[in-house]
């Protein structure tokens, strides 16, 4: 099982969770969340933009796992944005995922009408078919625009993060207005610079884990939650294994030595304007 941690709402949010971006498969889908429910899991992140909704619920369904332990987050994407066409979609997702009320609803990216779409969301949060609100992608700027105008505050930021890349002007701004950092990308997709660094490396031979497994529990001890994406029944198990062991202060500190400078996924804002109104979007994660 994950620990959790609080969320300013009052709800508490487990930190390993599985993302589902890019399974398309609606079979695999289905599959990789029961699995991953099974062995322990309990947040599941989806996206209308993903266009697996449908598979995500009928996998937490079929797990035998009550609903009531299962944290689900979706998002709205930009062309759903706007206080009208934003109560439409929640209702959409609602219809598709299927499982009663949502855990948490994200803002996809930080463009379009942002504050009707927020409204919605406040909407459906007093409705009681959201139980929590949030961001994805935003930046400082991008918050500073939101927050004055929210009646009800973000719980999440969902951003990149991982140990090449930490956010070094986000992070300290979460933190103040009590926001919690979600990691997609967690193990920086995978990099190879990343997975085999010396301090990596070292701790995963001093504690029997692999690398993902250290960067994993580096996310636990950060205090941020993390969504790694598999539809191996094996990795899916092995991502949650990270809660029998603890990085020393030392290691942690070899792993945070590792940042750089610069996000290794990013897409130009001119560029998710264009896409907004495309009917089957690729969006960041």
């Amino acid at each position: 099982m994950t620990t959790s941690i609080p969320l300013s709402n009052g709800l508490r949010m487990p930190q390993i969770g599985l993302g589902v971006y890019l399974v398309s498969d609606v079979e695999v889908c289905e599959s990789s969340v029961r699995s991953a429910l099974q062995a322990g899991y309990r947040p599941i992140d989806t996206a209308f933009a993903y266009r697996n909704e449908r598979a995500v619920g009928r996998g937490i369904r079929s797990s035998g796992v009550p609903r009531d332990e299962v944290f689900l987050t979706t998002k709205l994407w930009p062309s759903e944005y706007g206080f009208e066409k934003s109560r439409a979609a929640l209702g959409g997702s609602l219809e598709r995922l299927d499982t009663g009320p949502i855990d948490l609803v994200l803002l996809h990216q930080p463009v379009g009408d942002v504050l009707g779409a927020w409204r919605a969301m406040e909407e459906a949060v007093d409705q009681g078919v959201v139980r929590s609100i949030g961001v994805s992608n935003f930046t400082v700027a991008d918050l500073e625009r939101l927050l004055p105008e929210a009646r009800i505050a973000p719980v999440v930021d969902q951003v990149e993060l991982h140990p090449h890349w930490q956010q070094p002007d986000l992070l300290p701004y979460l933190e103040e207005h009590g926001i919690v950092a979600e990691a997609w990308y967690p193990l920086g997709h995978g990099s190879t610079s990343l997975l085999s660094a010396p301090a990596i490396v070292a701790a995963a031979s001093a504690h029997g884990k692999s690398p993902v497994q250290v960067v994993l529990r580096w996310h636990v001890q950060r205090g941020f939650v993390a969504i790694p994406k598999s539809t191996n029944p094996a990795h899916i198990a092995a991502n949650l294994a990270v809660f029998d062991f603890a990085l020393t202060p030392a290691e942690m500190a070899g792993i945070d030595a590792l940042g750089k400078d610069r996000p290794m996924f990013r897409m130009p804002r001119w560029l998710m304007s264009a896409v907004m109104p495309l009917a089957r979007p690729r969006p960041l994660p």
